[in-house]
């Protein structure tokens, strides 16, 4: 069943981590008031491990990691207009981007959705 390994190609990854980040989302809005709290959001293009956006890597383990971001793509956001309590959640942004990421998590829904279906239709000879 090796045929059967990738069905779901790269949707099956990215509806998790639209699903984290709806998720980190949502906690930066209910933070919005609470102080020294700082914004979360995802790097995709370091978690999909795409590009980099520095040349410069780690040649020893003593070596700093270089840019904000964590190996699992948890970055914290600069906020343009931050709170003199130290928050740097911007309400309008955060709920933009979390309208934003479930339409975009409906769609790898949706997507996941039709190979399934295309998958059931080859299964019974359609």
């Amino acid at each position: 069943m090796k045929m059967l390994d990738n069905i779901f190609g790269i949707h099956e990854t990215a509806v998790n981590a639209r699903q984290r980040r709806m998720g980190l989302l949502g906690e930066n809005i209910a933070n919005a008031d609470t102080p020294n709290y700082k914004a979360k959001d995802l790097d995709f293009k370091q978690l999909f491990g795409k590009e980099q956006t520095m040349s410069a890597r780690r040649t020893h383990s003593l070596h700093m990691d270089h840019g904000p971001s964590s190996r699992n793509g948890l970055v914290f956001r600069v906020p343009n207009n931050p709170a003199a309590d130290g928050n740097t959640v911007e309400l309008n942004f955060q709920q933009a981007e979390f309208g934003k990421e479930s339409a975009r998590y409906s769609a790898t829904l949706q997507f996941l959705e039709n190979r399934i279906s295309g998958v059931k239709r080859a299964l019974r000879g359609e």
